[in-house]
């Protein structure tokens, strides 16, 4: 439900342009569109840096209460705000704020959801059951281009320019009220309540952060250079794609959205067995193979999307999909597991969402840049090597975490 929410901007984000931004250049309109989709990550790591400790404080289940209500209340009122034609300047400044809310509540949300699948599931099964977060990010995505498509064809580009694009986002109300009656019913994860019962819960946010900075530095820096590999592959593959389709290929708009549901069913498909082989194997083989081969395969397959034709698409679609989900069905069991459960939930967060914020969501802004400037359509490729040639590394120093006690685990 946050993820339909947080991505169905990127599905109607020419349509966004050209409703909030006046403009007869449509790269400058999406420009400022996608500007405005990575205004929501400059404040995540503030929700990280907020939420965080504050779950590690008072327990994964109330913060994730939170998140959900303010991420529902600001993806609905986008679906409110006038028009730029209608109320000037108010239109795009409304779109900011309400971005900035939908960023602060991200911040909190993805830690707290690893944290909290990671810190329910038994050690022999980490990543099985963990890849199902992931299952849940891509069915929001799903839900979210799903619609949009849908309402392509049922509707005539006008009315979708009018008020079509509003419908995804007035469902944000029924679904995340939704959502808050599912996570309400939760009891909090056994590992916090154990850390309560032994007195280790509950350290101030400055306490927190002091720690994180002098004593878990290296796990920090490595949590970001594995994420910025996730989070390009994530933001280029799954929201930049469609607008890239459309406005540097020249292909038709229902065609981009199209393939690009077909590609992410696939990827659901494909995710919990990726999880299953995760445990059997060993969490770094897999990430180390996705790095390895985004380093290799990234530039020939945005080569094959470059020619139009729309299986030559769907086969450069498919390359960056099958490594993408490799990372999805792996990480959400490695990530949580590099820090101790007093600090899990804010170190995971402080870190997911800096290296989120400075090199994720600002991906498909870069990337529309750096197009624009130096016409090579390439760009999507050569921003996923550089992000693979970052995550090696931090992937090789990682311990590895597949069938293993998690941190900071109290023994019985």
């Amino acid at each position: 439900m946050e993820w339909f929410d947080f991505g169905v901007y990127s599905y109607v984000a020419s349509t966004l342009g050209r409703t909030f931004f006046p403009s007869h250049n449509p790269t400058a309109q999406l420009l400022l569109s996608f500007g405005t989709f990575a205004v929501a990550f400059v404040i995540r790591p503030f929700g990280g840096l907020f939420f965080g400790p504050l779950g590690d404080k008072i327990g994964r289940k109330r913060v994730l209460v939170t998140t959900i209500l303010l991420m529902a209340g600001s993806t609905f009122s986008i679906g409110l705000i006038p028009a730029y034609e209608k109320i000037g300047l108010w239109a795009p400044g409304l779109l900011i704020v309400a971005r900035l809310f939908q960023g602060f509540s991200t911040g909190g949300e993805y830690g707290g959801a690893a944290t909290f699948m990671c810190e329910y599931a038994p050690d022999h099964d980490r990543g099985f059951l963990c890849s199902w977060l992931e299952f849940g990010t891509l069915g929001g995505y799903v839900l979210g281009a799903g619609l949009v498509t849908l309402f392509t064809f049922i509707l005539t580009e006008s009315e979708m320019h009018d008020w079509g694009w509003r419908i995804p986002f007035l469902l944000a109300a029924p679904l995340g009220i939704t959502g808050l009656y599912l996570r309400a019913r939760l009891e909090d994860t056994p590992a916090f309540k154990e850390l309560q019962a032994a007195g280790q819960a509950g350290q101030s946010h400055r306490d927190e952060l002091t720690e994180l900075a002098v004593e878990h530095w290296r796990e920090i820096l490595n949590c970001m250079g594995i994420v910025i590999l996730l989070n390009v592959a994530d933001y280029t593959l799954l929201s930049y794609m469609p607008s890239y389709l459309n406005v540097a290929l020249g292909v038709d708009e229902r065609t981009g959205l199209l393939i690009l549901v077909a590609i992410m069913l696939c990827m659901m498909l494909l995710i919990t067995p990726i999880g299953k082989l995760s445990d059997r194997v060993g969490r770094k083989p897999l990430l180390l193979a996705a790095c390895i081969g985004f380093f290799i395969f990234a530039l020939p397959a945005v080569q094959l999307m470059s020619r139009g034709n729309p299986w030559e698409i769907v086969g450069g679609m498919a390359i960056l999909g099958l490594l993408l989900v490799i990372l999805l069905g792996t990480l959400p069991a490695t990530l949580p597991a590099m820090f101790p459960t007093h600090v899990r939930y804010g170190a995971f967060a402080v870190a997911y969402n800096i290296s989120t914020s400075v090199f994720g969501g600002t991906a498909p802004l870069a990337i529309t840049w750096l197009i624009a400037n130096t016409g090579n359509n390439a760009m999507p490729a050569y921003y996923l090597i550089t992000a693979a040639a970052i995550a090696f590394i931090p992937i090789l120093l990682i311990p590895e975490t597949a069938r293993a006690r998690l941190r900071g685990a109290i023994a019985k």
